[in-house]
């Protein structure tokens, strides 16, 4: 492993040294993709940094945790990290055997659900497979800056995916891309992915 870098110190209070952050809240950085992690570390920086209440809302990402830590870096600062955390290797969370209450009220399988959404997304709704950009093994597009799901904590993905259907995270780029797919998801069917991203490899 390369040395830690001196800003990598304070990430690693809560996402682990080398990214693989021991509580499910915190994500795994660990792997995600350099211009995934350049990105949002960006937008958490310039919403942080933005003092017009107004524009606040439409500014970057808010994450309250994060709130004054990247204030003082510099656009360095944030390649190096994002350089330093796409290298690590990401550990596994694994999934559980699960059952999830549809909307009908019927329980059944997460696993299945889980593995049926991401692959095959639901036609029924116009939920779209996961798998078009964070790839059938979720290890994600990095190039294309779709970051790697694979073995991410599911309660940080299940955060996540209700906040982009809240329409409270929004930095989802103009096309809306997670936000028009969270939107049509189920309850169900964010719990059941969730889970079974965290073991899929």
């Amino acid at each position: 492993m390369p040395p830690l870098l001196p800003e990598a110190a304070v990430c690693g209070a809560c996402h682990g040294a080398d990214g693989n952050s021991m509580v499910g809240t915190f994500p795994k950085l660990a792997g995600l993709g350099e211009r995934y992690l350049l990105k949002q570390m960006s937008d958490i920086q310039a919403w942080d940094l933005e003092t017009d209440a107004a524009k606040k809302e439409v500014t970057g990402r808010k994450v309250a945790e994060m709130t004054g830590l990247l204030a003082k870096m510099t656009k360095q600062d944030l390649e190096d990290l994002a350089a330093h955390f796409a290298a690590q290797t990401t550990q596994l969370s694994g999934s559980k055997k699960i059952e999830v209450q549809v909307n009908s009220g019927i329980k059944v399988d997460g696993l299945e659900l889980g593995e049926r959404t991401y692959r095959a997304g639901n036609p029924t709704t116009g939920v779209p497979a996961c798998t078009g950009c964070h790839a059938p093994d979720g290890k994600g597009n990095i190039p294309a800056g779709f970051p790697r799901l694979s073995g991410q904590h599911p309660e940080y993905i299940e955060k996540q995916l209700r906040a982009f259907r809240a329409g409270d995270r929004k930095n989802d780029g103009d096309q809306f891309i997670m936000r028009s797919v969270a939107d049509k998801m189920s309850d169900a069917e964010i719990i059941a992915l969730a889970n079974y991203i965290a073991g899929l490899n």
